[in-house]
């Protein structure tokens, strides 16, 4: 992104990191996602649209690299140790973050970010002066041993990928998590792909999504007023085309909220019923389908105690998870999840996977996937239900159905996107999905 107005420093630079501080003071002090954070932020919304967009990125990309940037700023500490005030430490790891990450103008990084040393820490504007010069004239040759992704990613996470994809697949994950992700887009069926890639400068995937490599503001884009296309990671819109065709079909979309998938299926024709508890998110997905002219019925509901009159031939379930596929879009996740968190998440997936055998209509098709990497919440699940005895059997997704990620299935016919394939178009998230049948 350009930062030449708000690098610059002056009220407005002030403002933007000061901004930055309470999102990044937000996501690890009190825990909150970065997105919320974000929504909830006054400051933010009081800058203009280059200086909101600027202490966006600048909080994201501190909160995407924090174990790395504090390392760093511990090695130009005299004596480092955990005595630092969390605001300082806050303060100096943002410092951090634009002299090292988003390569922001020494003068600017330095002098608008010491500018927040102040009220009770401000006796220790010194201290923040001389360590974030001393990053700006050493930060290459201090940091050139650290390993950067794997500094950003907790242990536990870390050694989890190296069981289940090996060492050289597991640095390539954490690798991927460091950078930024372009911005992809599903288009509305019967549009023409390549007319509407040239009007938002896009390129398009293998799948057919569109993806940008810089999009600026999403409303503010080609067709979103008339609902051309909506806002959806390529892997994340793979799930959905396992059903087959499903023009005038019935299909009920579980855990549907936010609503891509929704979306999809009901553009490609289907009798969509969406089910999910959270009632605000599924207050969004009802505005995108009106934004799109789309139709669905929605109902909020627990997903394992929903009990309609009938059962339903198609079944998408996306289960909540731990979601750590999506850590280059979302990247408070590595430092908020806990490995206790996917063992609790696992017992859930499995209550809704079992809810959602009983709704599937004898040879009807059911897809399970969840957007996380962890074996716990994906190949594992499935086979203890069907070790089980659940009245189910694997329907391998074929090639065929993945166009460009045909690496990405696995000798069962089940599919595992990671964010280190397709490196040279930006990655992907990281997903599993599989299809069974109900005999």
């Amino acid at each position: 992104m350009s930062v030449s107005n708000t690098a610059a420093g002056g009220h407005a630079g002030v403002a933007a990191r000061f901004a930055a501080l309470g999102l990044i003071e937000a996501v690890i002090g009190r825990g909150v996602p970065l997105d919320d954070a974000v929504e909830e932020s006054g400051a933010l919304a009081r800058l203009e649209p280059r200086d909101r967009a600027f202490a966006h990125a600048l909080a994201a990309a501190t909160v995407r690299s924090w174990g790395f940037l504090l390392a760093a700023v511990d090695r130009c500490l005299d004596r480092p140790d955990g005595r630092l005030p969390d605001r300082l430490r806050a303060i100096l790891v943002l410092g951090a973050a634009q002299l090292l990450i988003l390569k922001t103008p020494p003068h600017a990084a330095v002098g608008a970010t010491v500018e927040l040393v102040d009220g009770s820490i401000g006796r220790l504007r010194g201290l923040a002066n001389a360590v974030l010069r001393r990053l700006d004239r050493e930060g290459a040759a201090l940091t050139a041993r650290l390993d950067r992704p794997h500094l950003s990613t907790p242990d536990w996470l870390h050694d989890g990928w190296v069981r289940a994809y090996g060492a050289e697949t597991a640095a390539a994950i954490a690798a991927a998590h460091q950078v930024e992700p372009p911005l992809d887009l599903s288009l509305r069926p019967g549009l023409d792909r390549d007319e509407w890639a040239a009007r938002l400068g896009a390129v398009v995937l293998p799948t057919g999504t569109l993806r940008l490599a810089e999009a600026g503001r999403v409303a503010d884009l080609p067709g979103y007023a008339e609902g051309a296309w909506w806002v959806q990671d390529a892997a994340a819109a793979l799930p959905a085309r396992l059903l087959g065709a499903v023009a005038g079909r019935r299909v009920a979309d579980l855990c549907a909220a936010p609503g891509g998938k929704t979306l999809q299926l009901a553009a490609a024709g289907a009798e969509v019923t969406a089910v999910d508890q959270a009632r605000g998110r599924m207050e969004r997905l009802t505005a995108n389908l009106a934004r799109l002219g789309l139709e669905a019925e929605t109902v909020v509901a627990d997903v394992a105690a929903f009990r309609p009159d009938e059962t339903f031939p198609l079944i998408l379930l996306d289960a909540p998870c731990s979601a750590t596929g999506t850590l280059r879009r979302n990247p408070d996740i590595a430092l908020h999840r806990t490995a206790d968190d996917v063992r609790a998440l696992g017992k859930i997936q499995a209550k809704l996977l079992r809810a959602a055998v009983k709704l599937l209509a004898p040879g009807g098709t059911l897809v399970f996937c969840t957007c996380s990497i962890e074996p716990r919440e994906g190949p594992q699940l499935i086979e203890g239900l069907l070790a089980a005895g659940a009245p189910l059997r694997r329907d391998p997704i074929s090639p065929a159905e993945v166009p460009g990620l045909e690496s990405a299935l696995t000798p069962l016919g089940e599919l595992r996107t990671l964010p280190s394939l397709w490196p040279e178009c930006g990655g992907l998230d990281g997903f599993f999905a599989a299809r069974l049948i109900r005999s």
